[in-house]
Protein backbone atom coordinates (compact mmCIF):
# COMPACT_ATOMS: atom_id res chain seq x y z
CA UNK A 1 0.00 0.00 0.00
CA UNK A 2 1.39 3.36 -0.88
CA UNK A 3 2.39 5.91 1.75
CA UNK A 4 -0.27 8.52 2.40
CA UNK A 5 -1.75 10.52 5.24
CA UNK A 6 -4.99 9.03 6.41
CA UNK A 7 -7.95 11.36 6.29
CA UNK A 8 -9.25 9.87 9.52
CA UNK A 9 -6.40 11.31 11.62
CA UNK A 10 -7.91 13.99 13.88
CA UNK A 11 -6.54 17.49 14.13
CA UNK A 12 -5.53 17.18 17.83
CA UNK A 13 -3.72 13.98 16.97
CA UNK A 14 -1.87 15.66 14.11
CA UNK A 15 -1.05 18.66 16.27
CA UNK A 16 0.46 16.31 18.84
CA UNK A 17 2.52 14.73 16.07
CA UNK A 18 3.79 18.15 14.99
CA UNK A 19 4.72 19.03 18.58
CA UNK A 20 6.54 15.74 19.09
CA UNK A 21 8.36 16.31 15.82
CA UNK A 22 10.25 19.22 17.36
CA UNK A 23 12.19 17.18 19.98
CA UNK A 24 12.81 14.36 17.52
CA UNK A 25 14.19 16.90 15.05
CA UNK A 26 16.40 18.29 17.81
CA UNK A 27 17.67 14.76 18.50
CA UNK A 28 18.43 14.33 14.81
CA UNK A 29 20.28 17.64 14.66
CA UNK A 30 22.31 16.79 17.77
CA UNK A 31 23.19 13.38 16.38
CA UNK A 32 24.33 14.78 13.04
CA UNK A 33 26.30 17.61 14.63
CA UNK A 34 27.88 15.87 17.62
CA UNK A 35 28.47 12.48 16.04
CA UNK A 36 29.64 14.11 12.81
CA UNK A 37 32.06 16.33 14.72
CA UNK A 38 33.36 13.45 16.86
CA UNK A 39 33.81 11.14 13.89
CA UNK A 40 35.00 13.84 11.49
CA UNK A 41 38.71 12.92 11.62
CA UNK A 42 37.88 9.22 11.21
CA UNK A 43 35.62 10.01 8.26
CA UNK A 44 38.51 11.74 6.52
CA UNK A 45 40.91 8.81 6.92
CA UNK A 46 40.19 6.10 4.30
CA UNK A 47 41.02 3.20 6.61
CA UNK A 48 38.63 4.23 9.36
CA UNK A 49 36.00 5.82 7.13
CA UNK A 50 33.80 2.69 6.74
CA UNK A 51 33.65 2.11 10.51
CA UNK A 52 32.98 5.76 11.32
CA UNK A 53 30.37 6.02 8.61
CA UNK A 54 28.72 2.85 9.88
CA UNK A 55 28.52 4.28 13.41
CA UNK A 56 26.94 7.47 12.06
CA UNK A 57 24.41 5.54 10.00
CA UNK A 58 23.47 3.28 12.92
CA UNK A 59 22.07 6.29 14.78
CA UNK A 60 20.52 7.61 11.58
CA UNK A 61 18.58 4.35 11.10
CA UNK A 62 17.26 4.43 14.67
CA UNK A 63 16.18 8.05 14.40
CA UNK A 64 14.59 7.43 11.00
CA UNK A 65 12.65 4.50 12.50
CA UNK A 66 11.47 6.84 15.26
CA UNK A 67 10.28 9.38 12.68
CA UNK A 68 8.52 6.65 10.73
CA UNK A 69 6.73 5.49 13.88
CA UNK A 70 5.71 9.11 14.64
CA UNK A 71 4.23 9.51 11.15
CA UNK A 72 2.39 6.21 11.46
CA UNK A 73 1.05 6.84 14.97
CA UNK A 74 -0.05 10.47 14.69
CA UNK A 75 -0.68 11.01 10.98
CA UNK A 76 -1.97 7.59 9.97
CA UNK A 77 0.67 7.07 7.27
CA UNK A 78 0.87 3.58 5.77
CA UNK A 79 4.12 3.04 3.96
CA UNK A 80 4.93 0.00 1.76
CA UNK A 81 6.26 -2.77 3.96
CA UNK A 82 8.45 -4.23 1.25
CA UNK A 83 10.13 -0.88 0.56
CA UNK A 84 13.45 -0.21 2.27
CA UNK A 85 15.22 3.11 1.79
CA UNK A 86 18.99 3.06 1.37
CA UNK A 87 21.30 4.70 3.91
CA UNK A 88 22.03 7.74 1.76
CA UNK A 89 18.32 8.51 1.42
CA UNK A 90 17.86 8.09 5.18
CA UNK A 91 20.73 10.49 5.84
CA UNK A 92 19.26 13.10 3.48
CA UNK A 93 15.84 12.70 5.04
CA UNK A 94 17.17 13.14 8.56
CA UNK A 95 19.09 16.28 7.57
CA UNK A 96 15.97 17.82 6.01
CA UNK A 97 13.86 16.65 8.92
CA UNK A 98 16.24 18.20 11.46
CA UNK A 99 16.15 21.57 9.70
CA UNK A 100 12.39 21.55 9.19
CA UNK A 101 11.70 20.42 12.75
CA UNK A 102 13.89 23.11 14.28
CA UNK A 103 12.21 25.79 12.16
CA UNK A 104 8.86 24.40 13.29
CA UNK A 105 10.01 24.72 16.89
CA UNK A 106 11.03 28.33 16.27
CA UNK A 107 7.64 29.14 14.75
CA UNK A 108 5.85 27.48 17.68
CA UNK A 109 8.01 29.49 20.10
CA UNK A 110 7.06 32.69 18.31
CA UNK A 111 3.40 31.69 18.53
CA UNK A 112 3.82 31.17 22.26
CA UNK A 113 5.52 34.55 22.59
CA UNK A 114 2.68 36.08 20.58
CA UNK A 115 0.15 34.51 22.95
CA UNK A 116 1.95 36.18 25.87
CA UNK A 117 1.84 39.54 24.05
CA UNK A 118 -1.88 39.04 23.43
CA UNK A 119 -2.38 38.51 27.15
CA UNK A 120 -0.47 41.71 27.91
CA UNK A 121 -2.49 43.54 25.26
CA UNK A 122 -5.78 42.36 26.78
CA UNK A 123 -4.64 43.43 30.23
CA UNK A 124 -3.68 46.84 28.88
CA UNK A 125 -7.11 47.22 27.28
CA UNK A 126 -8.83 46.25 30.53
CA UNK A 127 -6.77 48.78 32.46
CA UNK A 128 -7.38 51.46 29.83
CA UNK A 129 -3.70 52.14 29.27
CA UNK A 130 -3.93 51.58 25.48
CA UNK A 131 -5.39 54.06 23.07
CA UNK A 132 -7.59 53.09 20.14
CA UNK A 133 -4.95 53.84 17.50
CA UNK A 134 -2.26 51.84 19.30
CA UNK A 135 -4.71 48.97 19.85
CA UNK A 136 -5.65 48.88 16.15
CA UNK A 137 -1.98 48.86 15.16
CA UNK A 138 -1.19 46.01 17.53
CA UNK A 139 -4.19 43.97 16.34
CA UNK A 140 -3.33 44.40 12.65
CA UNK A 141 0.33 43.56 13.20
CA UNK A 142 -0.53 40.58 15.35
CA UNK A 143 -3.06 39.30 12.79
CA UNK A 144 -0.50 39.47 9.98
CA UNK A 145 2.13 37.68 12.07
CA UNK A 146 -0.41 35.04 13.12
CA UNK A 147 -1.39 34.44 9.49
CA UNK A 148 2.25 34.08 8.45
CA UNK A 149 2.96 31.72 11.36
CA UNK A 150 -0.03 29.49 10.57
CA UNK A 151 0.91 29.39 6.88
CA UNK A 152 4.48 28.57 7.83
CA UNK A 153 3.35 25.70 10.06
CA UNK A 154 1.12 24.38 7.29
CA UNK A 155 3.99 24.48 4.79
CA UNK A 156 6.38 22.82 7.24
CA UNK A 157 3.85 20.06 7.95
CA UNK A 158 3.44 19.50 4.19
CA UNK A 159 7.24 19.37 3.83
CA UNK A 160 7.42 16.81 6.63
CA UNK A 161 4.81 14.59 4.94
CA UNK A 162 6.42 14.97 1.50
CA UNK A 163 9.93 14.10 2.69
CA UNK A 164 8.57 11.10 4.66
CA UNK A 165 6.85 9.74 1.56
CA UNK A 166 9.98 10.30 -0.49
CA UNK A 167 12.09 8.37 2.04
CA UNK A 168 9.85 5.60 3.37
CA UNK A 169 7.84 4.89 0.25
CA UNK A 170 7.77 5.53 -3.48
CA UNK A 171 6.68 8.97 -4.59
CA UNK A 172 3.35 9.56 -6.29
CA UNK A 173 5.08 9.95 -9.65
CA UNK A 174 7.04 6.73 -9.12
CA UNK A 175 3.88 4.87 -8.10
CA UNK A 176 2.12 6.19 -11.18
CA UNK A 177 4.98 5.11 -13.42
CA UNK A 178 4.99 1.65 -11.86
CA UNK A 179 1.24 1.32 -12.25
CA UNK A 180 1.39 2.38 -15.90
CA UNK A 181 4.19 -0.14 -16.52
CA UNK A 182 2.20 -2.89 -14.76
CA UNK A 183 -0.89 -2.12 -16.83
CA UNK A 184 1.14 -2.11 -20.04
CA UNK A 185 2.75 -5.45 -19.15
CA UNK A 186 -0.56 -7.02 -18.14
CA UNK A 187 -2.23 -5.80 -21.33
CA UNK A 188 0.57 -7.27 -23.44
CA UNK A 189 0.34 -10.52 -21.44
CA UNK A 190 -3.41 -10.73 -22.01
CA UNK A 191 -2.93 -10.18 -25.75
CA UNK A 192 -0.31 -12.95 -25.83
CA UNK A 193 -2.56 -15.25 -23.81
CA UNK A 194 -5.50 -14.63 -26.15
CA UNK A 195 -3.32 -15.27 -29.20
CA UNK A 196 -1.97 -18.48 -27.66
CA UNK A 197 -5.52 -19.61 -26.85
CA UNK A 198 -6.61 -18.95 -30.43
CA UNK A 199 -3.67 -20.93 -31.78
CA UNK A 200 -4.49 -23.81 -29.45
CA UNK A 201 -8.14 -23.83 -30.52
CA UNK A 202 -7.08 -23.74 -34.18
CA UNK A 203 -4.66 -26.62 -33.54
CA UNK A 204 -7.35 -28.64 -31.76
CA UNK A 205 -9.77 -28.05 -34.62
CA UNK A 206 -7.19 -28.84 -37.30
CA UNK A 207 -5.54 -31.86 -35.72
CA UNK A 208 -8.60 -33.30 -34.03
CA UNK A 209 -12.02 -32.30 -35.28
CA UNK A 210 -10.98 -31.69 -38.88
CA UNK A 211 -9.23 -35.05 -39.20
CA UNK A 212 -12.23 -36.86 -37.75
CA UNK A 213 -14.57 -35.02 -40.13
CA UNK A 214 -12.40 -36.07 -43.06
CA UNK A 215 -12.52 -39.69 -41.87
CA UNK A 216 -16.29 -39.39 -41.41
CA UNK A 217 -16.70 -38.05 -44.95
CA UNK A 218 -14.62 -40.92 -46.33
CA UNK A 219 -16.69 -43.51 -44.44
CA UNK A 220 -19.95 -42.01 -45.67
CA UNK A 221 -18.57 -41.87 -49.23
CA UNK A 222 -17.61 -45.54 -49.15
CA UNK A 223 -21.01 -46.46 -47.73
CA UNK A 224 -22.82 -44.41 -50.39
CA UNK A 225 -20.81 -45.98 -53.24
CA UNK A 226 -21.43 -49.48 -51.85
CA UNK A 227 -25.18 -48.86 -51.67
CA UNK A 228 -25.29 -47.40 -55.18
CA UNK A 229 -23.54 -50.49 -56.57
CA UNK A 230 -25.49 -52.91 -54.37
CA UNK A 231 -22.25 -54.39 -53.10
CA UNK A 232 -22.24 -56.33 -49.80
CA UNK A 233 -25.08 -54.74 -47.78
CA UNK A 234 -23.51 -56.00 -44.54
CA UNK A 235 -20.28 -54.14 -45.26
CA UNK A 236 -22.30 -51.01 -46.08
CA UNK A 237 -24.15 -51.29 -42.74
CA UNK A 238 -20.84 -51.75 -40.94
CA UNK A 239 -19.49 -48.60 -42.59
CA UNK A 240 -22.59 -46.66 -41.56
CA UNK A 241 -22.28 -47.86 -37.96
CA UNK A 242 -18.64 -46.84 -37.95
CA UNK A 243 -19.57 -43.45 -39.43
CA UNK A 244 -22.21 -43.02 -36.70
CA UNK A 245 -19.63 -43.72 -33.96
CA UNK A 246 -17.21 -41.34 -35.64
CA UNK A 247 -19.90 -38.63 -35.78
CA UNK A 248 -20.57 -39.04 -32.04
CA UNK A 249 -16.85 -38.83 -31.26
CA UNK A 250 -16.58 -35.70 -33.41
CA UNK A 251 -19.45 -34.12 -31.47
CA UNK A 252 -17.77 -35.03 -28.18
CA UNK A 253 -14.44 -33.56 -29.27
CA UNK A 254 -16.11 -30.45 -30.67
CA UNK A 255 -17.90 -30.01 -27.35
CA UNK A 256 -14.55 -30.32 -25.57
CA UNK A 257 -13.05 -27.59 -27.76
CA UNK A 258 -16.07 -25.37 -27.08
CA UNK A 259 -15.70 -25.92 -23.33
CA UNK A 260 -12.03 -25.00 -23.49
CA UNK A 261 -12.90 -21.82 -25.41
CA UNK A 262 -15.65 -20.75 -23.00
CA UNK A 263 -18.13 -22.95 -21.12
CA UNK A 264 -21.74 -21.84 -21.41
CA UNK A 265 -22.43 -23.39 -17.99
CA UNK A 266 -20.29 -20.67 -16.44
CA UNK A 267 -22.98 -18.10 -17.26
CA UNK A 268 -26.06 -20.27 -16.83
CA UNK A 269 -25.16 -22.47 -13.85
CA UNK A 270 -22.25 -20.70 -12.15
CA UNK A 271 -18.62 -21.43 -11.36
CA UNK A 272 -19.20 -24.42 -9.10
CA UNK A 273 -21.24 -26.29 -11.73
CA UNK A 274 -18.77 -25.38 -14.47
CA UNK A 275 -15.93 -26.78 -12.37
CA UNK A 276 -18.03 -29.87 -11.80
CA UNK A 277 -18.03 -30.30 -15.58
CA UNK A 278 -14.22 -30.07 -15.53
CA UNK A 279 -14.16 -32.81 -12.89
CA UNK A 280 -16.52 -34.97 -14.94
CA UNK A 281 -14.36 -34.70 -18.06
CA UNK A 282 -11.04 -35.07 -16.25
CA UNK A 283 -9.13 -38.26 -17.10
CA UNK A 284 -7.96 -38.68 -13.48
CA UNK A 285 -9.88 -38.46 -10.18
CA UNK A 286 -10.51 -34.84 -9.20
CA UNK A 287 -11.65 -33.74 -5.75
CA UNK A 288 -13.34 -30.34 -5.73
CA UNK A 289 -13.84 -28.27 -2.57
CA UNK A 290 -15.87 -25.14 -3.30
CA UNK A 291 -16.01 -22.90 -0.22
CA UNK A 292 -17.16 -19.59 -1.70
CA UNK A 293 -20.23 -17.82 -0.38
CA UNK A 294 -22.10 -15.41 -2.60
CA UNK A 295 -21.66 -14.50 -6.26
CA UNK A 296 -18.33 -13.61 -7.82
CA UNK A 297 -17.65 -10.86 -10.38
CA UNK A 298 -17.79 -12.21 -13.92
CA UNK A 299 -14.08 -11.53 -14.76
CA UNK A 300 -12.97 -13.23 -11.54
CA UNK A 301 -15.29 -16.19 -12.17
CA UNK A 302 -13.96 -16.63 -15.70
CA UNK A 303 -10.31 -16.33 -14.66
CA UNK A 304 -10.77 -18.86 -11.83
CA UNK A 305 -12.38 -21.34 -14.24
CA UNK A 306 -9.54 -21.14 -16.75
CA UNK A 307 -6.92 -21.47 -14.00
CA UNK A 308 -8.51 -24.70 -12.79
CA UNK A 309 -9.13 -26.02 -16.31
CA UNK A 310 -5.57 -25.34 -17.51
CA UNK A 311 -3.90 -26.73 -14.38
CA UNK A 312 -6.05 -29.87 -14.30
CA UNK A 313 -5.37 -30.50 -17.99
CA UNK A 314 -1.61 -30.09 -17.44
CA UNK A 315 -1.73 -32.47 -14.45
CA UNK A 316 -3.52 -35.13 -16.46
CA UNK A 317 -1.45 -34.82 -19.65
CA UNK A 318 2.06 -33.86 -18.57
CA UNK A 319 2.55 -34.46 -14.85
CA UNK A 320 1.55 -38.17 -14.88
CA UNK A 321 -0.62 -37.46 -11.84
CA UNK A 322 -3.06 -40.00 -10.44
CA UNK A 323 -5.24 -37.51 -8.54
CA UNK A 324 -5.90 -33.78 -8.36
CA UNK A 325 -7.39 -31.70 -5.57
CA UNK A 326 -8.93 -28.27 -6.27
CA UNK A 327 -9.96 -25.91 -3.49
CA UNK A 328 -11.61 -22.52 -3.86
CA UNK A 329 -12.05 -20.28 -0.84
CA UNK A 330 -12.92 -16.65 -0.29
CA UNK A 331 -11.54 -14.53 2.53
CA UNK A 332 -12.98 -11.05 2.55
CA UNK A 333 -12.50 -9.65 -0.92
CA UNK A 334 -9.83 -12.18 -1.95
CA UNK A 335 -10.56 -15.40 -3.84
CA UNK A 336 -7.92 -18.12 -3.48
CA UNK A 337 -7.75 -21.01 -5.94
CA UNK A 338 -5.43 -23.89 -5.00
CA UNK A 339 -4.70 -26.85 -7.30
CA UNK A 340 -2.54 -29.72 -6.04
CA UNK A 341 -1.61 -32.90 -7.89
CA UNK A 342 0.56 -35.88 -6.97
CA UNK A 343 2.45 -35.95 -10.26
CA UNK A 344 6.14 -35.85 -11.06
CA UNK A 345 6.48 -32.09 -10.51
CA UNK A 346 8.99 -29.92 -12.32
CA UNK A 347 6.38 -27.57 -13.82
CA UNK A 348 8.03 -24.60 -15.52
CA UNK A 349 6.57 -21.29 -14.23
CA UNK A 350 7.84 -19.64 -17.41
CA UNK A 351 6.00 -22.11 -19.67
CA UNK A 352 3.49 -20.80 -22.15
CA UNK A 353 0.44 -22.15 -20.32
CA UNK A 354 1.32 -20.80 -16.88
CA UNK A 355 2.61 -17.55 -18.39
CA UNK A 356 -0.74 -17.07 -20.10
CA UNK A 357 -2.57 -17.69 -16.84
CA UNK A 358 -0.30 -15.26 -15.03
CA UNK A 359 -1.04 -12.60 -17.63
CA UNK A 360 -4.78 -13.23 -17.37
CA UNK A 361 -4.62 -12.85 -13.58
CA UNK A 362 -2.35 -9.79 -13.73
CA UNK A 363 -5.00 -7.98 -15.77
CA UNK A 364 -7.26 -8.34 -12.70
CA UNK A 365 -4.48 -7.44 -10.20
CA UNK A 366 -4.24 -11.13 -9.29
CA UNK A 367 -1.19 -13.31 -8.68
CA UNK A 368 -0.13 -16.86 -9.53
CA UNK A 369 2.30 -18.88 -7.39
CA UNK A 370 3.81 -22.15 -8.63
CA UNK A 371 5.49 -24.64 -6.28
CA UNK A 372 6.57 -27.70 -8.26
CA UNK A 373 9.74 -29.38 -7.02
CA UNK A 374 11.13 -32.35 -8.91
CA UNK A 375 9.29 -35.44 -7.81
CA UNK A 376 6.19 -33.47 -6.86
CA UNK A 377 3.75 -32.58 -5.61
CA UNK A 378 2.80 -29.55 -7.67
CA UNK A 379 0.84 -26.81 -5.91
CA UNK A 380 -0.45 -23.87 -7.91
CA UNK A 381 -2.13 -21.04 -6.03
CA UNK A 382 -4.00 -18.17 -7.66
CA UNK A 383 -5.21 -15.13 -5.72
CA UNK A 384 -7.82 -12.83 -7.23
CA UNK A 385 -9.25 -9.65 -5.68
CA UNK A 386 -13.04 -9.62 -5.91
CA UNK A 387 -13.61 -5.94 -5.11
Amino acid sequence: MRGRTADTASWPRRATGVLLGVPTAALAALHLLLTGAALGPFLLWPRTRPYAYGSLLAGVRRLAALERARRRAFFGDRFPRHYRADDHRLLRYLAVRAGGGLVTGAVLALLGFGAVLVGLLVRGVLRGSLGGEELLTQVLLGGVLLFLAVQGLYSLAALDARTARACFGPSEAELLRRRVAELADSRAAVVRAVDAERRRIERDLHDGVQQRLVALAMLLGRARRGRERDQDPERTDALLRQAHREAREVLTELREVAWRAYPSALDTLGLEEALGGVAGRCAIPLRLRYEVDGPLPEPVRTAAYFVVSECVTNAAKHARASAVEVRLGRTGSLLTVRIEDDGAGGADPAGSGLTGLRGRLAALDGTLHVDSPAGGPTVITAELPCA
